[in-house]
C-alpha cells in the first residue's frame, strides 16, 4: 500500500513559477514600451517637421500636432481592445502557452511595419498600420498574460508573482522614456528618429517568443480540458514536489473540484451563464469598472505624453522634458518594486487600493494649484527654452511622489485583483473583458488628452484628483479583500458555492485521488 507524501519545501520552490513570470511578462514589457515610445516619437521636431505639423518659421499647427499624435498613440489601444477580446476563444481553444506565442509573432509583424516607415506620402500610415497590428498582439498578450501565470502561481505569493505584471509595464514604459532620450541627444534628425525607438520592439518579442519554448502549460486550463494527469505532473513541476506529494494533490485536489462544480452548474447552458451565472456578473462587472477607472485616473496621460506633460509645467527645453520622462520612469520602476515584493501580501488588496486612491488625488490637486499660481512663462519657439524654474521642479517632484502612491495600488492591483476572481473556466473570459475594458478606455484617454491639455491646462488636474478621491476611494472600499485566499476559494466570496459544499466537494476529490493511486500502486506491486 502507497499513500502521498509530503515534500519538504526548498530554498527555491517557486523558481520555476517566477522563471514562468519571467518568460511571459516580455510580451507585458512590450505592453509598457509600445505605449510610452509613441508620446516621444511625435514630440520629435524631425517628426512635425517630416509630416507637415510645423510651418516654415517653426511655429506649430497645435490643432494637427494634437490630432496625429493622439492618432500615432491611440491606433495601438484600437487594435489591442480587438486583440484582448479575439484572445479569449483562441486561450480556451489551445491553451495559454501557444496563444501568447501565436501573438507575439502577430506583434513583430506589426513592429516591422513601423520600423521600414519612411516619410510622406506613406510613412505615417504604415505606422498607423504597425501600431494596429502590434496593439492587436498586446491587447490579447495583456488578457492571457496575466491568466497565464496566475493560474500557475501558489496561493502564498500569487499576490506578488501576478503583481510582476506592474513591474515590466514600468520597466517598459522606462526603457521607451530613455529610448526617446538617447534619440532626441544622438539622432536629432532622419529617418531613425522613429525607426530606432519601434525597431527596438523587436528585442523582447524575440525573448518572450524563444522563452516560451521552455515553459509547461497552465495546469489549471489542462484540468479545465479533461487533461488531469498531465496537469498534476505540471503542477507537481512548478513546485518542485512529486507527484505523490501530500500539498500538491490537496492543491490538485481543489483545482478539479471547482472545475467540477462549474462543470455541472453550466452543463446545458449557453456562453451568457459564463457572464450572468451565480456570482459571476459581479465579478465581470468589476472587472469592467477596476480598469475604467483605473485609465482616468491620470497615470496614462503622463505615461503616454510624459515629455508633453514636463513641457506643459515648465520643462520647455526637449531635451529637459525628456530627461525629467527619464527619472520619472525610474521613480515608478523602484515604487512598484517596492510593492510587489514587500508590500502587496502585507497591506492587502483594499486597503492598498485606498491609500493609493486620496494620495494621488491630493497631490493631483496639487500639481493643479501650483500650476494656476505660477503658470509656466510663454517661449518662443526660436529662442532656446529657459531653464525649469523653481515652481516647475517643485510640480515635476510632486509627480515623483504621485507615481509611488500609483505604484501602491492602482497601478499593479488591478491585474492582480482581476486575475484572483475568475472560476477557471471562466478566467479568460474574465480576463478578456478586464483587458478590453483597458484598452478601451486606453484609447480614449490617449486620444483625448492632447486636446485635454490644450484647452483645460491646470484644470486637468483637478479633474483627475477629483476622479482619484470620488470614484476610486469609494469603489477600493467596496470591493471585497483577496488577499491570502485561493483562485478556488473566490467562488465562496462572490457566493457561487456555499463554504459547506466546496469542502465536501474536496474531500470527495482527495478520497478519489487516493484510492485512485492507491490502486495503480497495488497493481505494480502485484505485477
Amino acid at each position: 500500500m502507497a499513500d502521498v507524501k509530503e515534500t519538504k519545501p526548498s530554498l527555491f520552490q517557486n523558481i520555476r513559477v517566477y522563471w514562468l513570470a519571467f518568460i511571459v511578462y516580455w510580451g507585458i514589457v512590450l505592453f509598457g514600451y509600445d505605449t510610452g515610445v509613441g508620446g516621444g516619437v511625435v514630440s520629435a521636431d524631425y517628426f512635425l517637421t517630416s509630416f507637415g505639423l510645423v510651418d516654415e518659421s517653426g511655429v506649430k499647427d497645435q490643432k494637427r500636432v494634437d490630432e496625429v499624435s493622439s492618432n500615432v498613440v491611440a491606433v495601438l489601444q484600437a487594435g489591442a481592445f480587438f486583440g484582448a477580446l479575439a484572445s479569449a476563444p483562441v486561450s480556451s481553444r489551445i491553451g495559454r502557452k501557444y496563444t501568447l506565442l501565436a501573438f507575439a509573432l502577430i506583434f513583430a509583424v506589426g513592429a516591422v511595419l513601423t520600423t521600414v516607415a519612411a516619410g510622406p506620402p506613406h510613412g505615417l500610415p504604415l505606422i498607423y498600420a504597425g501600431r494596429v497590428l502590434s496593439g492587436f498582439g498586446i491587447g490579447a498578450i495583456s488578457a492571457v498574460a496575466p491568466a497565464f501565470v496566475s493560474e500557475c502561481s501558489p496561493k502564498e505569493v500569487r499576490g506578488r508573482i501576478t503583481g510582476l505584471f506592474q513591474i515590466m509595464v514600468a520597466i517598459g514604459v522606462m526603457l521607451s522614456y530613455f529610448v526617446n532620450y538617447a534619440i532626441g541627444l544622438h539622432v536629432p534628425t532622419g529617418v531613425n528618429v522613429w525607426r530606432i525607438p519601434f525597431g527596438l520592439q523587436l528585442v523582447p518579442a524575440g525573448i518572450m517568443v524563444f522563452g516560451l519554448l521552455t515553459v509547461k502549460e497552465s495546469p489549471r486550463w489542462l484540468a479545465s480540458v479533461g487533461r488531469s494527469d498531465e496537469a498534476l505532473k505540471i503542477l507537481a513541476y512548478l513546485r518542485r514536489t512529486s507527484d505523490t506529494d501530500s500539498n500538491t494533490v490537496a492543491e490538485m485536489s481543489e483545482i478539479q473540484a471547482a472545475i467540477d462544480e462549474e462543470r455541472d452548474a453550466r452543463a446545458g447552458l449557453n456562453w451568457k451563464e459564463a457572464f450572468f451565472g451565480k456570482g459571476n456578473f459581479i465579478r465581470f462587472f468589476i472587472a469592467f469598472i477596476i480598469f475604467f477607472l483605473q485609465q482616468w485616473a491620470g497615470q496614462n496621460s503622463v505615461n503616454y505624453y510624459a515629455p508633453q506633460i514636463f513641457a506643459s509645467i515648465g520643462y520647455a527645453n526637449r531635451k529637459n522634458s525628456l530627461l525629467a520622462s527619464g527619472v520619472y520612469g525610474i521613480v515608478k520602476v523602484v515604487a512598484t518594486a517596492i510593492f510587489i515584493f514587500f508590500g502587496v501580501e502585507t497591506l492587502g488588496r483594499r486597503l492598498s487600493f485606498i491609500i493609493s486612491a486620496i494620495g494621488m488625488g491630493s497631490l493631483f490637486f496639487v500639481i493643479g494649484a501650483i500650476l494656476k499660481t505660477h503658470p509656466p512663462p510663454v517661449t518662443d519657439p526660436k529662442v532656446a527654452a529657459p531653464a525649469p524654474s523653481p515652481a516647475a521642479q517643485g510640480m515635476a517632484g510632486v509627480l515623483y511622489i504621485y507615481v509611488c502612491f500609483y505604484s501602491m495600488g492602482w497601478g499593479p492591483l488591478p491585474w492582480v485583483y482581476v486575475s484572483d476572481i475568475f472560476p477557471t473556466r471562466t478566467r479568460h473570459y474574465g480576463l478578456a473583458t478586464a483587458s478590453s475594458s483597458q484598452w478601451l478606455w486606453n484609447f480614449v484617454v490617449s486620444k483625448v488628452t492632447p486636446h485635454l491639455l490644450t484647452s483645460l491646462g491646470y484644470k486637468i488636474f483637478f479633474m483627475f484628483g477629483a476622479i482619484n478621491i470620488g470614484a476610486m476611494g469609494t469603489f477600493s472600499y467596496l470591493i471585497p479583500e483577496t488577499k491570502g485566499r485561493s483562485l478556488e476559494e473566490m467562488d465562496v466570496i462572490f457566493g457561487s458555492v456555499t463554504a459547506e459544499r466546496r469542502q465536501a466537494n474536496i474531500d470527495r476529490q482527495r478520497g478519489d485521488a487516493h484510492s485512485i493511486r492507491t490502486d495503480s500502486v497495488d497493481r505494480k506491486e502485484a505485477v
